[in-house]
């Protein structure tokens, strides 16, 4: 049996779902992203207005995140209510058991972005994020569209240096929060941080007991000395104190945890993205934004 996808991460596209894509939505895909555009123009309307520039730049800049859960939402309202013919659609495909869930990755290898999956369609609702002349929405078959699932902590780095300018570095410098938040990033202008406090990130060091944090610890490159006593300095005013760093410290953190059986408690997956909020909270860090799926190290379901 394949294992169901982890939170935010592609389902694949089976047969049946390419099934139903091609018998539902292909005849469609021109009314369907009419749906979409106007949805999306709607979310304009109300974003707009209350969301600030990221890193310098005005909305629609950088908010790949907000605008994409905001238009599934009146996606999610329009289809309960009844529609054209493409909420028709959608509906019928998903009451034959076509697949419709957000998703989060790496784009073309280039930088972090949130979509959503109908079924065997790569749907982009924020496709102007980034370059802001582009097309608001972009609908592409999932194969050919170029998006694909992190793969780890050094995947993850590759795509933050590219997108961000970002230096990655291993968290020796607070170890028990390395089994969950094993990177530290480095933007210029901005605080470091660690990462990536995504559901998907943090479920995939889970699934896998840890050791894929255990094998960037292990390889990465060691943080400077200045950076590893900022976040010491953070973690003793937000969380009232911080474990002695170390290459070494962090690697036992992991095996502790999978020992311990962390992997699999939510409690204490929760207590970490506590510590990883309270040592991130705008109080205590210079912001310092960047584009695309929030600033460095969102919240848990972010990016």
């Amino acid at each position: 049996m394949t294992a169901a996808p982890l939170p935010q991460q592609p389902a694949p596209v089976t047969r049946r779902q390419a099934e139903l894509t091609a018998r539902h939505l292909a005849p469609l895909r021109e009314p369907l992203a009419g749906l979409l555009r106007a949805l999306r123009a709607e979310t304009d309307a109300a974003l707009a207005p209350r969301l600030g520039p990221v890193a310098g730049r005005a909305y629609p800049f950088g908010r790949c995140q907000p605008i994409t859960e905001d238009v599934g939402s009146r996606l999610r309202a329009r289809l309960a209510e009844g529609g054209g013919a493409p909420e028709r659609a959608i509906r019928r495909f998903i009451a034959a058991g076509g697949t419709v869930r957000p998703i989060w990755g790496a784009l073309r290898g280039r930088y972090f972005q949130n979509a959503l999956q109908f079924g065997g369609l790569y749907v982009d609702v924020a496709n102007d994020t980034v370059t802001v002349t582009k097309p608001k929405v972009e609908i592409l078959p999932l194969a050919e569209s170029g998006f694909e699932a992190i793969r780890g902590p050094g995947h993850f780095a590759e795509v933050a240096a590219r997108y961000w300018g970002a230096r990655l570095f291993a968290n020796h410098a607070l170890p028990e929060l390395a089994p969950l938040l094993p990177l530290i990033s480095q933007v210029p202008g901005a605080a470091p941080r660690l990462q990536s406090a995504t559901d998907y990130m943090i479920d995939l060091l889970r699934r896998d007991g840890f050791a894929p944090s255990e094998a960037w610890l292990a390889e990465g490159p060691p943080p400077p000395a200045e950076l590893v006593e900022a976040l010491q300095a953070r973690a003793r005013s937000a969380l009232g104190g911080a474990a002695p760093a170390g290459r070494e410290a962090a690697l036992e953190a992991c095996r502790r945890a999978r020992a311990a059986g962390a992997a699999g408690d939510t409690a204490w997956r929760d207590a970490r993205v506590r510590d990883y909020l309270a040592l991130h909270a705008p109080s205590r860090i210079a912001e310092g934004g960047v584009a695309e799926g929030g600033v460095p190290g969102p919240g848990p379901a972010a990016d």
